[in-house]
């Protein structure tokens, strides 16, 4: 800073004369932690000059060389006549007025008013108090500057600054912020709470439009209780600002030009949200809590796992709402959601994340219980998932599940703690408050909108029944309910406040009441805003009804295949790679100009350009997802001189398809459910999730279970995502071998998903072309290789790949004579390889092998082909690697049995059943490994 801004600064600042110990101790302060002081201070500390010396650029100055600036300053400017004299002990206060003002921005929010039944018990802060800084009731009366507290002007009497920071910091409004790093955002909304003192000054019809809500969301729940006692509606009773949040949050949101907003909530408020929020008719809610259905195929879910699409009218245009399908899992919908929104996002070319907004709406135990809440937050800002910011908002009811004290389900003061590795600001609001609760609610939009980074908002509120209407909550907290049940619910209070204002009469309190029962009499819509859909999202009629049989046609034409194997070898001279990848990419030259057959990575590489020739998206995620996780796949080339990375897969047309290759954060749950939301948002091209090890997807089950292998039966969801998950024996050890194939297959039923196990190049092209090409959308669950990725026997040609198709069987191959066959050996996989070596090596002529690469949907009349010619044959084996529990055995064989001869028998050549899936001793595994082989070929 300038000797005369700072000698300026000071003479205006009443921060010099008694004061030069603390500014000494601040600047100490300062220097061992920057964020340690104020933003005023650290800007002043932050500008100071800097000494030079001859041989060294620029150095920190000396503290006493700042103690002595700082006196000289002010020494030079108390000889000139324009100086006012210092009054110590005035300038003393003066700084302690704004270590007053700071207090309040980092700890007001612990001395807020923020639970409705008054029974938080907290301690007061000390540091809010005008005592604890030496201030007293004499310096009530007496001006002082302001620093950068934005209301008032820069000066005001004390007891004006103690209210207004109580009215802003210690109100309804809970502000937690001074955790961030940015400057700027702080400022934000320091300019957006102070100069309010955190509310907003609504008129009638924006009042009226609050307690509409406030009557819907208590109208709807006391009409289904009395209609439908006792049975489970998880009731918002108590929380039912959520209503008019949520509202008020679609409108800002329309205001800012969104087009889309997606929201995930679990179980509390959500038939309330279905009905006033998203417009679900009341009739048919009814219908639900009645048993009565539509008589669809599957089977169908509880009501409060439900989802809804509707477009909701704002001044700005209207809004297209998606409520995501939700299991009992509770938070595991939000990367859903998340995923869902990115895949709109890329859908309309908005690269910003202004067009479509998430919302996820959580319990207080479980935000903070659950991890995948932090994997959502860890890839909030990640470059593969990140969507502009989220808002987050906990319905905190303050006993969470049934438990009856905080100590029980957290560590924390807040259940919204978990926020702050993010550094999103949370706003803890008192949801009996609905004015400051839609103040908060605009105020989350728009800080997302301006900084698209993740915000909270905490509605503190409670449950005014137990967990769900069959509960007696009284047995577990009853101080809690004794005072429940004496208090006025939310809109009787904030009628009452508008009543005894004149906002509004008392008749017109009591019709508005009346009319939102009589429309839920007659069934109808209840949201005036409701809109029927325009086409919002995408268009899933094309694979509506499909089959796995439907005939489709993957061919794409020699001439293409080569041109594009030459696009996809290519990598400028400009770009040097690392001496490895560049002789993977040499003999990909050499596979393109037929010198070469087709290795694995060069063949996927294929599939990937002829989709996106094709004009379909492609995105691919993994921990290790660019290269392979086997150092195979290598579609991202990182410049060994300047770390900048070239795509082969996007160069290979100015009109092609986008594709993304991104290695995620190291997450299976949260990155699996994000990849299956951004699927069920994006049908027509191909989406990848790869493990880097298959075993690794364990960690991601719930996922499988309650989205992947059921959505469809539950919600009527199709998703065509493609899971590759790395597997085979190498003697790696338990963790490193299986990806549990045994777990998919005892999912699989209803036609759900494919589970395929690909052993040639050519077999993964059609394979990944097919999940594209074939107008029918389910998953597809890959057996991924590893040692076949650099295989000498797994290689294809491009006569192949132009000219074939995926096999869902691959008979013998081998030119032996039928007649002499008297076993016949059925695999999948990697183990291939091992008989067919063996056999060579021992010349057995007698023993045919039949590889199956898709073992669900189980393809019968492929199998009856393939063995046409042995039906003599009674004696057949089923060989895998996997010990006798797992794979394919236990699961599959009653496939196996019904393809084979009437009167044949089938025997098991495997390992032993095993807790483990493999033993960790490569010694043990090779033993293992030649003895099953030898099995299969009765050696």
């Amino acid at each position: 800073m300038h000797q005369g801004i700072m000698k300026a600064w000071l003479e205006s600042s009443h921060l010099y004369g008694a004061n030069a110990t603390y500014i000494e101790e601040m600047y100490e302060a300062y220097q061992e932690d920057p964020q340690a002081v104020s933003d005023d201070w650290k800007a002043v500390f932050e500008n100071l000059p800097s000494i030079n010396d001859s041989s060294a650029q620029p150095q920190e100055v000396a503290h006493s060389k700042v103690r002595d600036y700082f006196r000289s300053l002010a020494l030079d400017g108390n000889r000139g006549s324009s100086v006012r004299a210092s009054d110590p002990q005035l300038d003393a206060k003066q700084v302690k007025v704004l270590q007053l003002i700071n207090a309040h921005r980092f700890r007001g929010h612990q001395n807020a008013n923020l639970d409705p039944l008054g029974l938080w018990v907290r301690e007061p802060v000390s540091e809010l108090s005008p005592e604890f800084h030496g201030l007293d009731s004499q310096d009530m009366e007496s001006e002082f500057n302001t620093g950068s507290f934005a209301y008032g002007g820069d000066t005001m009497k004390l007891g004006e600054i103690i209210s207004a920071l109580k009215n802003t910091y210690c109100g309804s409004i809970g502000a937690e912020y001074m955790h961030i790093t940015d400057t700027d955002e702080k400022r934000w909304i320091q300019q957006r709470l102070e100069p309010s003192q955190g509310r907003a000054n609504y008129d009638k019809a924006a009042k009226t439009r609050i307690l509409e809500g406030l009557n819907a969301a208590e109208g709807m729940e006391k009409y289904l209780g009395a209609k439908f006692p006792g049975a489970k509606r998880f009731s918002l009773e108590g929380g039912d600002s959520l209503v008019p949040m949520l509202r008020e949050i679609i409108y800002r949101a329309g205001e800012s030009s969104t087009k889309e907003v997606v929201i995930g909530m679990a179980h509390r408020g959500r038939l309330n949200v279905l009905v006033n929020v998203l417009g679900k008719q009341p009739s048919e809610l009814f219908d639900e809590f009645a048993g009565k259905h539509d008589h669809t195929t599957g089977s169908g879910d509880v009501k409060y796992h439900q989802g809804f699409s509707s477009d909701f009218e704002t001044p700005a245009g209207n809004v297209h709402l998606a409520l995501a399908f939700n299991p009992s899992h509770l938070e595991i919908v939000n990367p859903v959601v998340i995923g869902s929104v990115r895949a709109r996002q890329d859908r309309r070319g908005c690269n910003d994340g202004s067009q479509v907004m998430p919302i996820t709406i959580h319990g207080d135990s479980a935000i903070t219980g659950q991890g995948i809440v932090q994997e959502t937050f860890n890839m909030s800002q990640a470059r593969g998932f990140k969507v502009g910011g989220s808002i987050r908002i906990v319905i905190n009811n303050q006993v969470g599940f049934t438990t009856s004290n905080t100590e029980d389900v957290r560590s924390t003061e807040y259940c919204t703690d978990i926020a702050k590795m993010v550094q999103a600001p949370i706003f803890h609001v008192n949801a009996d408050d609905p004015e400051a609760v839609a103040f908060v609610s605009q105020l989350a939009v728009d800080y997302r909108n301006e900084f698209k980074r993740d915000v909270v908002i905490d509605l503190v509120c409670y449950r005014r029944h137990g967990h769900n209407e069959a509960d007696e909550p009284s047995a577990t907290q009853p101080l809690m309910y004794a005072k429940i049940k004496k208090h006025p619910t939310p809109r009787k209070i904030y009628a009452d406040r508008l009543i005894a204002e004149n906002s509004i009469a008392s008749e017109d309190a009591v019709a508005m009441v009346n009319a939102y029962r009589d429309a839920l009499d007659e069934g109808e819509c209840v949201v005036k805003e409701w809109r029927p859909m325009t086409l919002h999202s995408v268009d899933w009629t094309p694979y509506l009804n499909r089959e796995w049989d439907e005939s489709y046609d993957d061919s794409v034409p020699m001439d293409d295949l080569k041109a594009l194997s030459e696009k996809i070898a290519h990598i400028p001279e400009s770009h040097p790679v690392q001496s490895r990848v560049a002789k993977i990419y040499k003999d990909r030259v050499a596979m393109s100009i037929g010198e070469k057959p087709l290795d694995w990575g060069f063949a996927e590489n294929l599939a990937y350009a002829t989709i996106l020739n094709g004009n379909k998206r492609v995105r691919i995620t993994g921990q290790d997802s660019g290269r392979g996780t086997f150092f195979h796949r290598h579609a991202v080339l990182h410049n060994q001189k300047d770390a900048t990375t070239y795509l082969p897969l996007r160069n290979l047309a100015e009109d092609q398809a986008p594709i993304d290759i991104t290695d995620s954060v190291l997450s299976e749950a949260s990155v699996l459910a994000f990849e299956y939301g951004y699927a069920t948002a994006e049908p027509g091209g191909l989406t990848i999730w790869e493990a880097q090890f298959g075993d690794f997807v364990n960690c991601a089950q719930v996922v499988i279970d309650q989205f992947l292998s059921s959505g469809e039966q539950k919600w009527g969801r199709l998703c065509g995502l493609t899971m590759l998950l790395p597997h085979g024996y190498e003697g790696q050890g338990p963790e490193h071998s299986s990806a549990r194939l045994e777990r998919f297959l005892q999912l699989c039923a209803n036609h759900n998903m494919q589970v395929c196990v690909p052993s040639t190049p050519a077999q993964v092209y059609h394979m990944l072309r097919r999940q594209v090409v074939r107008p029918m959308r389910r998953p597809l669950v890959v057996m991924s290789p590893k040692s076949l990725l650099r295989h000498p026997l797994a290689v294809s040609s491009f006569d192949e790949l132009a000219n074939g198709s995926f096999q869902n069987i691959i008979g013998e191959v081998d030119s032996l004579e039928s007649s002499k066959i008297d076993r016949v050996v059925l695999c999948s996989g990697k183990v291939y390889y091992d008989l067919i070596q063996k056999r060579s090596e021992k010349n057995l002529s007698n023993i045919a092998i039949v590889r199956i690469e898709q073992l669900y949907p189980f393809p019968h009349k492929e199998m009856e082909v393939a063995l046409a010619d042995y039906q003599h044959v009674k004696d057949f084996v089923w060989c895998q690697e996997e010990p006798q529990n797992q794979g394919a055995w236990y699961c599959s064989q009653h496939h196996f049995h019904s393809a084979i001869p009437a009167g044949a028998k089938l025997t098991y050549a495997g390992r032993e059943a095993s807790a483990a899936p493999a033993c960790g001793y490569a010694d043990l595994h090779m033993r293992q490994q030649e003895a099953l082989v030898n099995s299969a070929l009765k050696l």
